[in-house]
């Protein structure tokens, strides 16, 4: 993500060329630390009360001290209006010691993805302790998405030894299987998607949260992926299988933003 607005905790706003973690700082010597991803539309962040709340439950998992919720108000205000009334992605970083607040633009490629859908490649996933939470080691994530790329794909599909879907390296997945959408239950090792809860809000009841084998999603008939900044994202094939850009992917696509930007 390109970086257009910092603000730092004590500080205030900074060059977003200035460095704002100290050396010694276990952020940096062991990825002990927390992150929290928003969309911002027009200006205003969609969700932030969620998203601190989870901010909170990251730390906590971590063992670290809360953030300042308000402080992180302060910061997200900062950095959003530095940049003006635009759509952007809204980052905060929290160590233990030094709380910091982003903002940058939105990737105008993700439309392009959109319209043509995403190539996934089936990761085999043993899951840590910390899959639930959002913590900056996620090198391992990363990695299974680079490896994905490298193979000729965009994303990869994390799926655990024994078959069941799990999620994306930084989204959720969702499948419809005729008017029912399907989505990996939060029982697993997933992490709990603001967007995630949003699309489970606009389907009112006509979707199932589970435990899935590869197999059925494979037989769905579309699949699509969800985060913060990506929105919703139709999936046009999984390894070898291909698939329709279905109605769903568009429909909620449509309807959340209708939701964010009201």
């Amino acid at each position: 993500m390109e970086v257009a607005a910092v603000a730092v905790a004590g500080r205030g706003l900074v060059d977003p060329r200035e460095p704002v973690f100290a050396a010694d700082d276990e952020a940096l010597l062991r990825g002990r630390s927390v992150f929290e991803t928003a969309r911002v539309y027009g200006g205003r962040p969609y969700r932030i009360e969620e998203h601190l709340a989870r901010f909170a439950v990251s730390a906590e998992r971590l063992r670290l001290p809360a953030p300042d919720a308000d402080e992180c108000r302060r910061l997200a205000e900062m950095v959003v209006g530095a940049c003006g009334e635009t759509d952007l992605a809204l980052r905060l970083y929290w160590t233990g010691r030094t709380l910091v607040a982003t903002a940058g633009p939105i990737d105008p490629e993700l439309e392009t993805l959109r319209a043509r859908g995403l190539r996934l490649a089936v990761v085999g996933w043993s899951t840590g302790a910390l899959a639930s939470a959002k913590s900056t080691s996620y090198a391992e994530n990363m990695g299974a998405q680079d490896a994905a790329i490298a193979a000729g794909f965009d994303d990869a599909l994390l799926v655990a030894h024994d078959g069941t879907v799990l999620e994306a390296p930084t989204a959720n997945v969702f499948w419809r299987e005729g008017a029912r959408l399907l989505t990996p239950a939060l029982e697993l090792p997933i992490l709990a998607g603001v967007t995630r809860g949003a699309l489970l809000e606009i389907a009112e009841g006509e979707a199932e949260e589970g435990v899935f084998p590869l197999a059925r999603l494979l037989q769905a008939d579309e699949v699509f992926l969800c985060s913060s900044i990506r929105e919703v994202m139709p999936v046009a094939a999984v390894d070898d299988t291909t698939f329709v850009l279905g109605p769903a992917s568009h429909e909620l696509q449509e309807a959340l933003r209708q939701l964010a930007t009201r």
